[in-house]
């Protein structure tokens, strides 16, 4: 049984490091993803809130001022 091993050993590290390779290439994809999709909500947010502010009729200096007030109340 040693003797099969120590005969094998290349070949079972180097399938260790396929399948070690394959999960962070995987792992790699998908932290990009995330990071691409929260990029994408931050924008979409950004946007309806200057939507909202322009909405409401506010400057945003104005809001800042009213946000500031708020929170510290």
């Amino acid at each position: 049984m040693t003797a099969l091993l120590l005969q094998f050993w290349p070949y079972l590290l180097g399938a260790a490091a396929l399948i070690f390779g394959a999960f962070k290439i995987r792992q790699s994809g998908v932290n990009a993803e995330r990071a691409k999709q929260a990029a994408s909500e931050l924008a979409a947010r950004t946007e309806g809130q200057k939507i909202d502010d322009a909405v409401a009729g506010r400057s945003p200096d104005d809001n800042r001022e009213r946000l500031g007030k708020w929170s510290k109340s």
